[in-house]
Formats: C-alpha cells, sequence, structure tokens
C-alpha cells in the first residue's frame, strides 16, 4: 500500500538522521607507514580534523584537551589465532595559556608553543618517527596487519563535560582504525658505533 511504504521511508529517514546526530566527529587517518629505523620500526601518520567551535572554547578558557594515537599490529595466522605482535598508545595533551597567549602541545617531556590555535593543530594532526615497535622485540619475519587510530580522550575532561560527552556529538572526535598490510624482513642495519662495539 502506498501508505505504508511512504510510512517505512519517513521512518528509515528517521532513523538515519538520528544515528547522523549522535555520530561522533570523524578525524580521518589520510596516511600510515611503518618504516625500519635503527630504534626498531617506526610509524608515520597523517590525520585531517579540526575542532569544534565549542572544543576550541573550552581550550581558550584553560580546560586541556587530551588526544590519543593508539597502534597495533598483529600477525595474520590462516591456521591459527592471530598474534598480537606490539601496541603502543602516544598521549598529547593541547592546552592555552592566558599569560602567555600560547598554545601549547605537549607529547611527554617534549613541549611546543604555538601563537594560533590552527599552529597546534598542524602539529598535532602529524606523528613522526614515532617508534612503535622496539628493536629489542622478537619479531618473526612475514606480514602483519598494522592499524592506527586517533581520539580526543573524554575520560581526562572536567567532569561537566564527561557528562556532556555522553549525550553531545560536539565533545566526541575519534577516528576509525585505519588498516594496512605491512612485511617484516628484518631490523635496520645496527648503527656503525653499535657494530664495532659488538665485534670488540
Amino acid at each position: 500500500m502506498p501508505g505504508v511504504a511512504v510510512h517505512r521511508i519517513v521512518l528509515a529517514l528517521l532513523v538515519w538522521a538520528l544515528a547522523l546526530a549522535a555520530r561522533a566527529d570523524e578525524i580521518e587517518v589520510r596516511e600510515a607507514s611503518l618504516a625500519p629505523v635503527e630504534d626498531g620500526l617506526a610509524l608515520t601518520a597523517d590525520f585531517a580534523f579540526d575542532i569544534n567551535p565549542r572544543l576550541a572554547e573550552a581550550v581558550a578558557n584553560g580546560v586541556p584537551l587530551y588526544f590519543v594515537v593508539e597502534f597495533e599490529l598483529v600477525r595474520t595466522r590462516w591456521w591459527w589465532f592471530d598474534e598480537k605482535a606490539a601496541a603502543k598508545r602516544l598521549q598529547r595533551r593541547l592546552s592555552y595559556h592566558a599569560l602567555s597567549r600560547q598554545y601549547r602541545l605537549s607529547t611527554g617531556l617534549l613541549q611546543q608553543n604555538f601563537g594560533s590555535l590552527g599552529e597546534a593543530l598542524a602539529v598535532l594532526r602529524r606523528v613522526r618517527n614515532w617508534v612503535v615497535v622496539e628493536r629489542t622485540a622478537a619479531l618473526a619475519e612475514g606480514t602483519y596487519e598494522a592499524a592506527v587510530r586517533m581520539r580526543l580522550d573524554t575520560t581526562l575532561l572536567p567532569k561537566p563535560f564527561q557528562l556532556s560527552a555522553l549525550t553531545s556529538r560536539e565533545l566526541n572526535l575519534e577516528s576509525p582504525w585505519k588498516r594496512f598490510s605491512f612485511r617484516y624482513t628484518g631490523p635496520a642495519p645496527a648503527p656503525v658505533e653499535s657494530r664495532e662495539a659488538e665485534a670488540r
């Protein structure tokens, strides 16, 4: 019946609209790659996102935002369960200091100051030479599946913001996992100094 069909279409559109309203703002993982370095395997990744006016206002009013980059490396095995070879987490803190009128991006002990929010976000969107697998890790040669994502850690927001994050998409910012294959053929050659020390 035409009336039933129209009703179903309207209902489907309503469900779609509600799902869209509840969806978190997305971070896009544009590029991600692994490369052998002296210390192990290093990740390079580029993300695309902006923070909405509410989050920008929160930072300007002294509320720090904590972004987390998560990485996993899995060895796929057709004859058995997949093996998680590595997992690592990188936390980056974005804050604003009213006295100096500068934005600060903190990664561990490293702190960088910026004159504008845009400059700070440009650096936040990039991950360069992050060692995600140590050289000492016992990785077997073969094909692995790597995965990386970034998200705003809402659990570290002040309590009122955490409650708002439960119902508002404005305070949720995350990317889906980006997965890519990586062929491991062994560690990079040790530095010359290390090889000379081992030979003595």
